[in-house]
């Protein structure tokens, strides 16, 4: 049965109907690097305090990634989408990085990890030196696995710069001890509201300039930035100024169909959130895109972007809770339940929401598991 009941903002409720949705599809020779940020699966029977301790479960994590894998997507582990920062500390991040590396190394697929300062407690008088110790001990600990690092942006570095300079010390620094080339990790404040300011400015043209002074500096030590302010204009403008050799990663949840397509002057590469929960359609998109059936690529991705607009909508820190919500719906874990707690960032009305969005979107496989799942989340909210 693919019908349930579904909470209006009125207050009423209405039958809703699932619609069913595409069958998986392996990846082909895609002509665009994408990584799927991947969520981690929680352990609902863990004797944990869940808004404490973290309890993840490793079997269902690793097999999502071997989900993603066999569809075509490179996998970028332990990041913001992981609830890196948001009930995922670091030595739980560096076990999901060397059991995710071990996977992947095994199975010949991509895969690129966060390197970051979450091991580094802020206080009055932490220096640029503390932030650089933290950072490198990190990028040690992700190269040692043999992943490739992702240098993602640094609340302690953001609480502790006095300059665009302290900023340029700490790349130089951090990109001139990796053994390959790594991938910087722009998050914009909206995704963390403590990396206000990133670069030295609070003016993200202003920042986009010191940025890119970092990035001709120290050009070959670099492999890709991923950009994350929901603003084509910005990564657009950012794109064509890049130095020869390092990539556009595009980490825009609004706008990731036409950056991804690109113009006559350039396209951007994909480290996206949103391809968690979207990434049987999204290997759709990108096998089109690959055979330039622009066509089928359209009508893949344009329904999934009112979905992703509304995951990632405002606080859009909370977007993880949706990818795991969705990730429940489609059978690849047997429970909502989320590290932190988090399962309780949303409200029945925008859980209600993605389950009408994805429907459109043609992303529920099994619309029968889909609407029984969803019942149950609904029934412990009172719907139904």
């Amino acid at each position: 049965m693919t019908e349930l009941l579904l909470p209006n903002a009125d207050r009423s409720t209405e039958r809703y109907t699932i619609i069913a949705g595409n069958a998986p599809v392996s990846g082909g020779a895609w002509n665009r690097t994408a990584y799927a940020a991947a969520h981690v699966v929680s352990d609902p029977f863990a004797p944990v305090d869940p808004w404490i301790d973290a309890a993840v479960d490793w079997d269902a994590t690793l097999a999502f990634r071997e989900h993603l894998w066999k569809l075509g997507f490179g996998v970028a582990e332990a990041m913001d989408t992981a609830q890196r920062g948001m009930g995922v500390d670091w030595p739980t991040s560096l076990e999901l990085i060397q059991r995710s590396t071990a996977l992947a190394q095994a199975g010949g697929h991509l895969i690129a990890s966060g390197a970051g300062t979450d091991n580094l407690e802020v206080g009055p008088d932490t220096t640029i030196d503390d932030v650089i110790a933290a950072y490198e001990m990190q990028c040690e600990a992700v190269e040692a696995t043999g992943s490739r690092v992702i240098l993602m942006a640094s609340r302690a570095l953001c609480a502790v710069a006095k300059t665009p300079a302290d900023y340029a010390r700490v790349y130089e620094r951090i990109l001139g001890g990796l053994q390959q080339p790594a991938i910087l990790h722009w998050l914009g404040e909206m995704f963390d509201p403590a990396l206000q300011g990133y670069w030295g400015s609070s003016d993200h043209e202003v920042a986009m300039d010191n940025c890119l002074e970092i990035l001709i500096a120290n050009a070959s030590k670099i492999d890709g930035i991923k950009v994350s302010l929901l603003s084509a204009d910005k990564e657009i403008s950012m794109r064509r100024r890049l130095p020869d050799g390092v990539l556009m990663y595009t980490g825009d949840d609004f706008n990731y169909p036409d950056l991804i397509k690109g113009d006559d002057k350039g396209y951007s590469h994909a480290l996206l959130g949103i391809f968690d929960p979207i990434a049987d359609v999204a290997a759709l998109a990108l096998n089109a895109l690959a055979t330039n059936d622009m066509k089928a690529y359209d009508t893949a991705f344009g329904p999934t972007v009112p979905l992703s607009r509304h995951i990632f909508g405002a606080p859009t820190r909370f977007y993880k809770t949706g990818v795991v919500f969705m990730a429940y719906l489609n059978g690849h874990q047997d429970h909502f339940t989320m590290v932190g707690g988090q399962e309780s960032a949303r409200s029945t009305l925008h859980l209600a929401d993605i389950v009408r969005l994805a429907s459109e979107a043609r992303l529920f496989s099994d619309p029968e598991r889909a609407a029984a799942r969803a019942r149950c989340v609904f029934a412990a909210r009172g719907i139904g």
